[in-house]
């Protein structure tokens, strides 16, 4: 029966400790201003100066960002949050190499932009601009890349931002 009131009793204010922890957290503030000018902060008002009582916003709040809002994707290699590199690749319609590009693109489900070189407008001027002297040119955000190789293509890709 002892063992029995004992555990009651240490149960009960084990109950009253943890529910006085939120109100601790909750203590009033107050301010007031003595007659030399200064003000002071207090857990309790003064007996005889006009105090103020503090409003205080919860201080341990953290809003995050919802998860549709963020559209960067973390570099695993650095550790940095980059934005993923537009990638567009310069080709012929009579390359090898140009349709091996086109097809690795659309089997890793890489988004990209395609000028040909011989028969678009843009395809000719940025060609020329670039100096180009063969085909395919691929450029990944700024990098560009002479050729075709998967391996260094998928390097290029990562640092841009891309998951492969």
């Amino acid at each position: 029966m002892i063992k029995a009131m004992y555990k009651l009793f240490i149960t009960y204010l084990l109950m009253m400790l943890v529910l006085s922890f939120p109100l601790q957290g909750a203590a009033e503030i107050y301010t007031w201003t003595d007659d030399a000018g200064r003000i002071h902060f207090t857990d309790s008002p003064p007996d005889k100066a006009k105090s103020k009582q503090v409003k205080i916003s919860p201080i341990n709040s953290y809003n995050s960002p919802s998860s549709e809002s963020v559209k960067n994707i973390l570099d695993r290699s650095t550790g940095v949050i980059a934005r993923k590199a537009k990638v567009t690749l310069y080709s012929t319609t009579w390359c090898g190499y140009c349709k091996k590009a086109r097809r690795w693109f659309r089997q890793n489900k890489i988004p990209f932009t395609e000028y040909d070189t011989e028969k678009s407008a843009r395809g000719r001027r940025d060609y020329k601009k670039m100096n180009g002297r063969g085909v395919p040119i691929i450029k990944v955000g700024k990098k560009r890349l002479n050729g075709f190789s998967p391996s260094s293509l998928t390097r290029a890709l990562r640092k841009a931002g891309y998951n492969i």
